[in-house]
């Protein structure tokens, strides 16, 4: 559909595209499902035939008079911000029951309903998508060499670019520059103006959509800050209750662990579970997840860091780096239906992203901020594959380090360096 005459606006393709086509060619219906303003109503109409937006105040009449009506259009059919009006998912399961066609309906949304109907009365009809911010590439627009996680999963290895890279001031223009599309062309200073204003509507309007929730939004507001201080790290419910208690003393781990869930029901906050292969050593696999902000530069915009504090606090950069990274990987490796974990033991032995498929490949990624230290993230992919199991997991089919500033090129052991810049599916 022509997203030019629904909502005024050209179509900006993301790599979510080719994996929405599939899933409407296998199912019935299709559930988009993102955090607000990551867009969902974009890339859902410009795949649809027809639409409708569940939250207009003309279709709500429609839905207590004639329910059904709503589903009348051309396939597929999308049915945007569906929870606003959570009956819609029965209506549309017994639409796609009664028929073989394929393609039938889709459906967005930036928040599960808290009923959790979908659990158990989908299986079979509906697939379920997760549409992220967008990807550096897709941010950027930029033409840039690319390195393939697909291609790197098949054997391929990019050929060498030594300036591929990007000098610190434009990583920091990029880590800064949000994913959010209606976000990407502003400038540092309105993106950061609209960045603060979206954190304060999760916290004080959106959050409370969901639940009760009987603390202030500077509490929620804190536990974002939080958040974004440990993305990429494992931490513990306790250790944010302790962050929070600055605004909020006598707040407890049980009602931090609630408000965490929430956010993660609004997609704000998504954790990158463990990878726990069989290992040759007798190290113990930690289960922890890793907690990520839905955005990097939200994660920023969250502590307050802009360019000239993430110019004196590398340390900070690298993290939020990090994630930027992590953001990416679960991006393009869901393009070829993989999964992005990580890996820790109690020798203190990590690595960074683990990209795993249904067919049982994976392989190992290390991420450092800047290009110098490429040779010790090889260094470190090598230590820690050592101790793995490969007789059972198999070798890994690729190790790649990302870097910030560095060049791509495959070094003589096989380890694939690429900036971040250059990853694609």
């Amino acid at each position: 559909m022509d997203t030019v005459k629904v909502l005024g606006q050209a179509y900006r393709p993301r790599v979510i595209d080719a994996a929405l086509l599939r899933a409407l060619d296998a199912a019935g219906a299709v559930v988009v499902e993102g955090a607000r303003a990551s867009g969902k109503t974009m890339t859902a109409l410009h795949a649809a035939g027809s639409y409708t937006f569940v939250d207009d105040a003309d279709v709500q009449r429609a839905l207590e008079i004639a329910p059904r009506s709503v589903l009348a259009g051309d396939a597929p059919r999308l049915l945007d911000e569906w929870q606003v009006a959570p009956e819609l998912w029965n209506l549309v399961r017994r639409a796609v029951d009664a028929t073989a066609e394929t393609g039938r309906f889709i459906l967005t949304g930036s928040a599960l309903p808290a009923d959790d109907i979908t659990r158990h009365t989908g299986a079979g009809r509906f697939i379920r998508l997760r549409q992220r911010t967008m990807t550096w590439r897709e941010k950027l627009g930029t033409a840039a060499p690319r390195v393939s996680i697909a291609g790197l999963f098949d054997g391929e290895r990019p050929a060498t670019n030594m300036k591929a890279g990007l000098d610190l001031d434009e990583l920091i223009e990029n880590v800064l520059r949000p994913g959010f599309p209606a976000m990407t062309a502003l400038g540092i200073e309105q993106s950061a103006d609209r960045l603060r204003a979206y954190i304060d509507e999760v916290a004080g309007t959106d959050i409370r959509r969901l639940a009760d929730v009987r603390h202030e939004p500077d509490v929620i507001k804190q536990l974002l800050a939080g958040l974004a201080r440990s993305v990429a790290s494992e931490v513990t419910h306790r250790t944010l209750a302790a962050d929070v208690r600055v605004v909020a003393p006598a707040i407890n781990v049980e009602t931090i662990s609630g408000y965490v869930r929430l956010l993660q029901r609004l997609f704000i906050v998504e954790p990158q579970l463990p990878w726990t292969p069989k290992l040759r050593s007798r190290a113990r696999l930690r289960t922890s997840p890793k907690l990520h902000l839905v955005d990097a530069s939200l994660a920023a915009a969250a502590l307050g860091a802009g360019p000239k504090r993430l110019h004196r606090d590398l340390k900070t950069l690298g993290v939020i780096f990090e994630s930027a990274v992590i953001h990416d990987l679960m991006v393009l490796a869901s393009s070829i239906d993989g999964e992005v974990r990580h890996y820790r033991d109690s020798n203190g032995k990590e690595i960074d992203a683990i990209i795993t498929l249904r067919d049982g490949r994976w392989g190992a990624v290390e991420v450092k901020l800047a290009g110098a230290q490429m040779r010790a993230g090889a260094e470190s992919l090598h230590n820690v594959i050592d101790q793995i199991d490969t007789d059972t997991m198999g070798e890994p089919a690729f190790r790649l380090v990302v870097t910030g500033t560095g060049p791509i090129l495959t070094a003589d052991d096989g380890t694939v360096i690429s900036s971040l810049s250059a990853l694609a599916p």
